[in-house]
């Protein structure tokens, strides 16, 4: 169905839930503006003006359908999704993970939407929301200040916002191969982590270290703290000696060959690119100033001589109070045609910020039809995403990654956690199947 005779959709950012979003609304034949700053205006996290650009970790996380996050893949996948096919076509070494070649994968969703002749793409900076016509407002955590201010007129509320860290990147030829050992944990995938082993007198002096490692100072504004799901490393040392060990730099699943036995804690390296010239410091998120890392983190077995092509930063993330404005189709209850996608809508996560986008692009498309919005089914990834940002307690929320938790019970319990899983994952993609074969509309390939 093509009604090029409706104007234009606006997108308002080109990052995962935007480019998400408008493939999913080109492909059922939608003109639309999508509107990104870079690279004419950068943020403090971007280095590029490619669209999707990964700024901190290269990883979608595990792609195992045990996995809360490999349903949410194959429940995108289900619905052709742009970002989860380039994901797939970019795919370097990282275990079970779906880890991607960052260049690659933003080059590729740059020239796909590109090459498509129904995005009109403007390279310019968006200081308010269109008071007309649907907009889906997908600006990422790093909203411009005058687009904030914006946000901030409508919602009526405050910003709520955490504080978001970015792992340091390591140049392979520096890495003291001698010193770490080839293994995925517990053998699943091939052997694509490079794991740097710590004996106990190495990893208490590395905690002590970082405990009296200089920070960057926070402002008297910035009073909110940290994501829970992803903690500076500092942080985390903060709360406790061994709260890294079981940790990012827990070794359980891993046995160093030149032992055989398992190491005190260990420091895992994961490709970042797919000519394997770059590592990434796996959960190594910090606020550590730059010449603290450097020093602290070459005290790491196999680090002693590191060259950082990156190292580590803090940014700050913002995102609405979604329960109190947005409906599980991402749009804002008190207006129809406008939407929230990515991690300014609340949600946690490059998939999750992918998935929001696939939702709002859908319904927008739906909205121009002239067709009923469409909010998945709870008993799916999808919808129990929706549904956590709609009706999530707003006087403390909290943006959540995608987790088996978020889904609704099984009508029966059952004991044993894998069966359970297995038995969520199999409802989940059953009512996906039944619910896309009833709404979803006749589609038009992008071109």
């Amino acid at each position: 169905m093509t009604t090029t005779q409706h104007p234009p959709i606006c997108i308002i950012g080109a990052g995962l839930a935007g480019s998400e979003a408008a493939w999913q609304i080109a492909r059922r034949g939608h003109p639309l503006d999508l509107y990104e700053m870079r690279p004419e205006r950068m943020t403090a996290a971007h280095k590029t003006g490619d669209f999707a650009e990964l700024v901190c970790s290269n990883t979608f996380k595990s792609n195992s359908l045990d996995t809360a996050t490999g349903l949410l893949k194959e429940e995108m996948r289900r619905c052709d999704s742009l970002i989860l096919k380039l994901a797939d076509a970019t795919r370097i070494p990282a275990g079970s993970a779906l880890a991607v070649d960052r260049e690659r994968f933003a080059h590729a969703v740059t020239e796909a939407l590109e090459g498509e002749s129904r995005i009109r793409i403007h390279r310019q900076e968006m200081s308010e929301i269109p008071e007309e016509g649907t907009v889906i407002v997908a600006t990422g955590p790093l909203v411009s200040a005058s687009l904030s201010a914006d946000i901030a007129r409508f919602t009526g509320r405050n910003y709520l916002y955490f504080f978001d860290a970015v792992s340091p990147i390591v140049e392979a030829d520096s890495i003291d191969l001698s010193r770490v050992f080839r293994a995925s944990r517990y053998g699943k995938g091939d052997e694509d982590y490079l794991n740097c082993p710590m004996d106990e007198s190495t990893y208490q002096h590395f905690i002590d270290a970082i405990l009296a490692a200089d920070t960057v100072p926070r402002h008297d504004f910035e009073s909110t703290g940290f994501f829970e799901g992803c903690l500076p490393i500092e942080e985390m040392a903060r709360r406790g000696r061994d709260t890294l060990r079981f940790g990012p730099l827990k070794p359980v699943g891993l046995v160093d060959p030149k032992t055989g036995r398992r190491p005190h804690a260990v420091v895992q390296l994961r490709q970042d690119n797919a000519a394997a010239e770059h590592f990434n410091m796996v959960g190594f998120q910090n606020s550590l100033r730059w010449g603290e890392q450097e020093r602290i983190f070459r005290m790491i077995p196999g680090l002693e001589q590191a060259s950082f092509v990156r190292l580590g930063m803090i940014h700050r993330n913002s995102y609405i109070n979604a329960p109190a404005i947005l409906k599980p189709t991402f749009q804002t209850r008190k207006r129809r045609d406008l939407f929230f996608a990515g991690q300014v809508s609340g949600v946690e996560g490059y998939l999750e910020s992918a998935a929001s986008g696939l939702t709002a692009g859908i319904n927008a498309a739906r909205l121009a039809d002239g067709l009923e919005e469409m909010a998945f089914p709870a008993t799916t990834a999808l919808g129990c995403l929706g549904r956590y940002i709609s009706f999530a307690d707003a006087r403390d929320y909290q943006p959540a990654n995608m987790a088996f938790g978020l889904l609704p019970p099984l009508d029966h319990p059952v004991k044993d956690k894998r069966a359970r899983r297995e038995l969520l994952v199999r409802r989940a993609l059953d009512d996906l199947g039944t619910f896309l074969g009833a709404v979803q509309p006749a589609t038009s390939s992008p071109r």
